[in-house]
């Protein structure tokens, strides 16, 4: 039923929680008694896979949901909000701190948030998770860290590693429970037999019951028997912890890098010794690419490993296969998606991975390598961006989120703001359709900050900046960079540079409600098409503005023909961002001029395409002028459940109708009409349905035409 579906966006658990069944109770008990609660333990003892099943548990619980924020990607504390904001997700079109609109969001809400991976973000974790808890009595935080927060309301629970077997043919013990489960993924038909029952029981004492060092030793079974594996481990064990010497198809990093506790992770001597261990057994190829990998935040495309991996020493051609043989070590996993094939590697054996990168002497370099190629992807995908492949674009630069701020974090911290400029000018698109407008700021201000030297590079910056506040509501912001950037393009020979101004400048204007003066400007401006440039995109954008800014002086029908003509150049493109925007715009002119059929038609349109691009503010309020027309031309009920499906949208953008006060008198008004044509009992039950419809399910009812009237289509009520 739709009000038992779960709400959250918890990851799939893909393989079964071996034990643990004390743990995971009493971390259930902890989160009923107290608002925050730390599982700590050592490095691939099976924190994050504990937290997963016991947020899945607790799931059902929290009227709002269960949400995972993974905080392995974080180097820079400052984005912790940001992370937050998009797990939930959040997508807020205001200029308030981001913390404040999380604060605000989670205030009246029952939720549970999972914090992965804290350890290496201690202080920010700890002064978000103590603002938050203090404003949203709802609010419970689970986290898993190394090391606690440090809050006097924290709670903790520390794990060990699994049991082990008290005799050698003791196989109930949960520290062989998951090693032969693990085989049985990795060897088909392995079973437990008398053949190999007390080499399984060694092998679990020789790696102390510690789960990541026995799925490490359950990947090399393929290769070779149990006792065979033991044997090698003994001699591992004869120089435990010493991974000196292990040519990783460079110089080998120094022991003093090596042994140093100040620089190298805290692992545990069991897992050390079975990393270590399945280190030694790759190839030299393998290991300089698990090194080299190391760079990489979130998951890890073919395409960009290819790239960031590949010099004199590791053929290009190579990169694919050596993912593969990684794969199939457990050293990284497998990521099913609807693209390319993509990986991700544990923490722990990321942070083995960078350990043995420094001491290459590597890490800056490959680093650079890193920064250069997610360049290169944010100019193909700006250059793509007004075109067919626009959607695809969309899923592959969210998808790589994760590596573009690592690459913003390496610029900023190595002192190199000009190619944080290029990153955060080129990426403005990321910034304004994707609805990452807050971050963008966050990063371009601080480029700016740093980088004062004229030129394209810096313009480029000042308009998406710019870009990012008129999409957060700031016009004045907004304005003030459409004027530095107009001073900085005003020698330039790109004829394309003037629209960019006008635009940004005429968009400032009628969004913060002077129509007139922007048509002006654009009237001025948009006579004649200027040839290709930095800013392509300008066109269309300037034009759609125009249309919108006719909406508001009244002039219904030059918004229809305006806003038709750019959407039908844009559909000619096969471009659908700023399409949706012409049906929308198309839908308020069919409105305006009293033609409810004629809007609704439009509204699904641009609903369609909006749904696509995962634009949920879009979505919300094209859906309220949805329910305005569905009503207005005869289909109450239907129009109630479209009303009851923007709210709960709403709820996951942040402020309702943005705060607009036209917005909320529009919606206000709609909701007065429908009461009147069907009664308080029967809106309520059709809202009621619309909000604990899945979304999905909900907006494919939307965009499905209803059937001949219910009632005769509503007038406009007199009384407001």
């Amino acid at each position: 039923m739709a009000a038992e579906r779960r709400v959250g966006n918890l990851p799939d658990e893909t393989s079964r929680l071996v034990g643990r069944r004390a743990e995971l109770a009493e971390v259930t008990r902890l989160c009923g008694r107290s608002r925050l609660v730390t599982v700590t333990g050592a490095g691939g003892v099976g924190k994050t896979r504990l937290a997963q099943r016991a947020a899945t548990e607790l799931q059902p619980g929290f009227t709002d949901g269960a949400w995972w924020v993974e905080l392995s990607p974080l180097r820079d504390g400052s984005t912790l909000p940001y992370a937050i904001a998009e797990a939930l997700p959040l997508a807020d079109q205001t200029t308030r701190p981001m913390i404040e609109v999380i604060a605000e969001y989670l205030a009246a809400r029952q939720l549970l948030l999972v914090w992965d991976t804290c350890e290496h973000l201690l202080q920010d974790c700890r002064e978000t998770a103590a603002t938050l808890l203090t404003v949203a009595p709802g609010l419970r935080i689970l986290t898993t860290s190394r090391r606690p927060l440090g809050l006097h309301l924290e709670e903790m629970l520390s794990l060990d590693p699994l049991p082990l077997p008290e005799t050698d043919t003791d196989e109930a013990a949960d520290a062989v429970v998951l090693l032969a489960d693990r085989a049985a993924q990795t060897v088909p038909g392995f079973a437990i037999t008398d053949a190999n029952r007390t080499e399984l029981a060694t092998l679990c004492r020789r790696l102390e019951g510690l789960p990541l060092a026995l799925e490490l030793a359950a990947a090399r079974l393929r290769e070779m028997p149990p006792a065979e594996l033991n044997k090698q481990l003994d001699d591992r064990y004869a120089i435990l912890g010493n991974t000196n010497g292990e040519d990783l198809g460079a110089t080998p990093p120094p022991s003093s890098r090596l042994r140093s506790s100040g620089e190298g992770p805290p692992w545990h001597q069991a897992l050390r010794t079975a990393i270590g261990w399945s280190h030694e057994l790759c190839t030299p190829a393998e290991r300089l690419a698990w090194a080299r990998l190391s760079v990489f935040a979130g998951t890890i495309g073919t395409a960009a490993a290819r790239q960031v991996l590949a010099d004199e020493h590791l053929p290009a051609h190579q990169v694919p296969h050596l993912l593969t043989a990684l794969a199939e070590k457990s050293i990284l996993t497998w990521v099913p998606t609807g693209a390319e094939e993509r990986y991700r590697m544990l923490d722990t054996l990321r942070e083995y991975g960078a350990h043995w990168l420094r001491g290459l002497g590597e890490e800056r370099a490959v680093r650079r390598r890193h920064l250069t190629h997610y360049l290169h992807l944010a100019h193909q995908a700006e250059d793509a961006w007004m075109g067919p492949d626009q959607i695809t674009w969309y899923e592959r630069m969210v998808a790589e989120h994760a590596n573009l701020r690592a690459a913003f974090d390496h610029c900023l911290a190595e002192e190199d703001p000009p190619a944080a400029l290029e990153l955060g000018g080129t990426l403005w698109f990321f910034w304004h359709a994707c609805g990452f407008g807050k971050e963008g700021q966050h990063y371009l201000q601080r480029a700016l900050a740093r980088e004062t030297t004229p030129g394209p590079v810096h313009a480029k910056a000042l308009w998406a900046c710019g870009m990012a506040a008129y999409g957060q509501g700031d016009t004045e912001t907004s304005l003030h960079y459409a004027k530095a950037f107009r001073t900085a393009v005003a020698t330039e020979a790109d004829q394309t540079a003037p629209v960019a101004a006008a635009f940004l400048t005429a968009a400032s204007l009628a969004l913060s409600g002077r129509p007139a003066p922007a048509v002006e400007m654009l009237d001025a401006t948009l006579h004649t098409r200027p040839t290709a440039g930095r800013y392509d995109a300008a066109w269309i954008l300037a034009w759609m503005t125009r249309a919108y800014a006719f909406i508001h002086l009244g002039r219904f029908a030059d918004a229809a023909a305006a806003a038709a003509a750019g959407r039908d150049e844009c559909a000619g493109h096969g471009e659908t961002w700023v399409r949706t925007y012409g049906d929308y715009i198309c839908a308020l002119a069919a409105q305006g001029r009293q033609r409810p059929e004629e809007a609704a038609t439009h509204a699904r349109s641009a609903i369609a395409g909006k749904h696509r691009l995962h634009d949920s503010t879009g979505i919300a309020i094209t859906l309220d002028l949805l329910a305005s027309a569905t009503i207005a031309s005869g289909h109450a009920e239907q129009g109630a459940r479209i009303l009851g499906l923007a709210h709960q949208i709403w709820q996951t953008v942040g402020t309702p109708q943005l705060g607009s006060p036209e917005l909320i008198a529009a919606r206000t008004a709609c909701e007065k009409t429908a009461r009147r044509l069907i009664g308080d009992d029967a809106y309520q039950a059709a809202f009621h349905t619309g909000c604990t419809t899945a979304p999905d399910t909900g907006i494919a009812e939307a965009l499905t035409p209803p059937g001949p009237p219910s009632h005769t289509p509503a007038q406009p009520d007199p009384t407001g």
